[in-house]
């Protein structure tokens, strides 16, 4: 049995089409499908049922695919006994976050880790939840909730604070709410009920009561940038929402309080460049805790 099928069958497994794992693993399709059959007959098993859709796994395929990860476990933490060897401060590190938080803190934080370490690359993609990390589709995540169950290490990165704002044209056109009840004559901006994928999520009706939300987006961002094209008030990061003089705090007295966590797979976590990104990440949060969590 070759580890470098066992490698892409992984991938494709993980992906659910051969695809998508080809691109992750830099190679062609035709390579991945050749690596995957050659694996199903050394096995003399099929792993996979090809669908036009994608891949499925097979009953064996499901059987192999605890002891596949079992194989890729050994020779992670073969790389981790390496230490700080050159060799493991080099490949990429994938962090899954959500989309506020990576475009505007994560996304230029990383200056400083090229100086450092300039052969160690950076994706950063939108899974704000530990599964990912499970499936080890990322190496490390920051998620809005504490995972209870799963092979992770988990600490919190930081708390922070969400306010009420409105842009400065908007409230030259409607004066701002003197409470909560006066929130009903505004429009409100918030996240699409159906995609809201955590509890933590739920702030909008925790500051602003029952008042109707007029305008759903089911990203940060896009709230964000509604909230500044004057389409009404909405519930915004601190520290994103600072950022924009064209915005004003609204009933400064209501504030969130939420929080970040930081996971990894236990069996990765060892791994240099993963080591030396989490590493950043906390150290750098660590000094920015005033910007996360605002007091004033």
């Amino acid at each position: 049995m070759n580890w470098d099928d066992v490698r892409v069958f992984l991938a494709v497994a993980r992906a659910g089409q051969f695809v998508a794992a080809a691109r992750a693993l830099k190679v062609d399709h035709a390579t991945a499908a050749r690596r995957v059959s050659a694996l199903e007959r050394a096995l003399n098993a099929r792993l996979l049922e090809r669908r036009t859709t994608g891949v499925a796994l097979t009953e064996a395929g499901g059987r192999f695919l605890g002891a596949a990860e079992r194989m890729e476990t050994a020779f992670l933490q073969a790389q981790a006994e390496l230490g700080d060897r050159d060799v493991e401060l080099s490949g990429t590190v994938r962090i899954g976050a959500p989309d506020g938080l990576s475009t505007y803190y994560l996304a230029g934080l990383f200056a400083a880790l090229a100086q450092r370490h300039p052969a160690i690359g950076i994706q950063l993609v939108p899974t704000p939840q530990a599964g990912p990390v499970g499936r080890r589709e990322v190496d490390i995540a920051v998620v809005l909730e504490k995972p209870e169950a799963g092979r992770f290490v988990t600490r919190k990165l930081t708390d922070y604070s969400l306010g009420l704002f409105a842009s400065a044209a908007y409230l030259g056109r409607h004066p701002a709410p003197e409470g909560v009840s006066g929130l009903t004559g505004h429009r409100l901006v918030g996240y699409v009920e159906d995609f809201n994928y955590s509890p933590a999520l739920d702030y909008v009706a925790e500051l602003c009561g029952d008042a109707p939300i007029a305008f759903q987006c089911a990203g940060a961002i896009g709230q964000l940038e509604a909230v500044r094209a004057g389409v009404g008030i909405g519930v915004l990061h601190d520290f994103i929402a600072l950022r924009h003089a064209d915005l004003v705090r609204v009933l400064p007295e209501r504030r969130a309080r939420r929080a970040y966590w930081i996971v990894e797979h236990e069996d990765t976590r060892g791994i240099g460049r993963i080591r030396a990104v989490h590493d950043l990440l906390v150290d750098a949060v660590a000094d920015d805790r005033a910007l996360f969590l605002q007091r004033d």
